[in-house]
C-alpha cells in the first residue's frame, strides 16, 4: 500500500519512478475508468516499466466520469469554471488532506514559511462560484500566515491599493495572488513600485481581455508593479498539485509531480526535452483519482525537469486524443 509519506517524502528521481509505477499498478486495478482507458488502450500491464510506457488519461474524462480510486467517500468536489452551458470538469477528492499537504508542502519547498507573508488575493471571478479548488488553497495559505491584514479581495480595489502600498513600504513580506486581467485591472488604476512584494498571476483572462503572450503580459504587470519578475502559479482542478514559476515563465514542480512532453501527432511517443509537445502530468498526490493526466495544454520541457507552458491545443483538433474518448 502506498502511503501519503512515501509520495511525500520522495527525494530522488529513483524513488518517484518506484512509487510512480506502484501507483499506476493501484490505480489500474482500483480504479473503473483508468482501467477501462488502459485495456482500451491494449496496455499489457506487467510489461510497463518505465513513466513513459504509463497511460496518460485524457483530462476531458473528468468532464465525462467519475474519475475515482478505491471506494472513500467523496470529501470535497472541485469543479473547473466555464461559459455558461459548457460541461465543467469535477475532480471528486475523498481525501482532502492529501490536497492540504501537497499544497502547503509544495508552498514551504518554493516560498519557505508561510507565516513569513501577508497574503493578499485578488481572484475575484473564481470567489463568484463555487468548487474552486485555488480559492480553497488561498484560503488555507490566509489562514495559515496568521495574519490580521491577510485577506480576499473582489471589486474593492482601491482598499486593495492602500492596503499593498502601506504592507510594502512597512517591509512586510507580500505575496499578491491574482487573477491575470484583475492583476492588469489594478496597474491600469495604479502604478507601483514594490519593493517586498511578490506578484504570483494565477493565468487566465476568464473571457474578461483578449489574451496575450506571456512576454507581453509579464512586461506590462513588471512595469506596473515595478517589480523585476511576476511569479506564476500552474495548477488545475484535476490535479492536487502545482508547479511553480519564479519568473520568465519557467515552472519547477515539488518533488513529487512531474512532467512529460508527448508528440501532437501521437499522443502514445514523446518529443526530446526542448521541443514542443502535449504536456502530461504525473501528479502523485491524485492518488485516489488519476496521477497520470494527458492535459490540453502545449508545452516544452527542460533536461533539469523545469517546463513552461506555450499554450493549448485547438479544441477543433487535439491530435491523439480521438482515439481517447471511449
Amino acid at each position: 500500500m502506498i502511503t501519503p509519506d512515501d509520495i511525500f517524502n520522495i527525494s530522488s528521481q529513483k524513488q518517484f519512478d518506484k512509487i510512480a509505477l506502484k501507483v499506476f499498478r493501484y490505480q489500474y486495478e482500483n480504479n473503473a475508468v483508468y482501467r477501462e482507458f488502459c485495456n482500451f488502450l491494449g496496455t499489457e500491464i506487467h510489461l510497463v516499466k518505465s513513466l513513459a510506457q504509463i497511460p496518460f488519461l485524457p483530462i476531458q474524462f473528468f468532464k465525462s466520469r467519475d474519475v475515482i480510486t478505491g471506494n472513500g467517500q467523496v470529501q470535497e468536489t472541485f469543479t473547473s469554471s466555464g461559459t455558461t452551458g459548457a460541461i465543467t470538469s469535477k475532480h471528486l477528492v475523498t481525501d482532502v488532506s492529501l490536497y492540504e499537504r501537497s499544497f502547503r508542502q509544495a508552498f514551504s519547498q518554493f516560498y519557505g514559511n508561510i507565516e513569513d507573508y501577508v497574503v493578499l488575493a485578488l481572484l475575484p471571478s473564481y470567489l463568484d462560484r463555487e468548487g474552486s479548488s485555488l480559492i480553497y488553497m488561498v484560503n488555507d495559505l490566509i489562514e495559515g500566515s496568521n495574519n490580521p491584514d491577510s485577506g480576499f479581495y473582489l471589486n474593492n480595489y482601491d482598499e486593495l491599493i492602500q492596503k499593498l502600498t502601506s504592507l510594502d513600504m512597512s517591509g512586510k513580506n507580500v505575496l499578491l495572488i491574482g487573477v491575470t486581467y484583475a492583476l492588469l485591472d489594478l496597474v491600469e488604476m495604479q502604478q507601483f513600485e514594490l519593493q517586498n512584494t511578490v506578484i504570483m498571476e494565477t493565468g487566465g483572462m476568464k473571457g474578461k481581455r483578449k489574451e496575450m503572450i506571456r512576454e507581453e503580459l509579464h512586461d506590462i504587470l513588471c512595469k506596473g508593479f515595478g517589480v523585476s519578475s511576476i511569479h506564476s502559479e500552474y495548477g488545475m482542478t484535476e490535479l492536487l498539485s502545482q508547479a511553480y514559476s519564479l519568473g520568465e515563465g519557467i515552472f519547477e514542480c515539488p518533488n513529487w509531480m512531474q512532467i512529460l512532453t508527448r508528440d501532437t501527432e501521437d499522443a502514445l511517443s514523446y518529443v526530446d526535452p526542448g521541443k514542443t509537445g502535449g504536456v502530461n502530468v504525473i501528479d502523485l498526490a491524485n492518488i485516489n483519482s488519476c496521477a497520470f493526466i494527458a492535459t490540453q495544454d502545449l508545452g516544452k520541457k527542460y533536461p533539469d525537469g523545469s517546463f513552461e507552458i506555450l499554450g493549448r491545443f485547438d479544441n477543433s483538433d487535439i491530435r491523439g486524443c480521438n482515439l481517447m474518448v471511449l
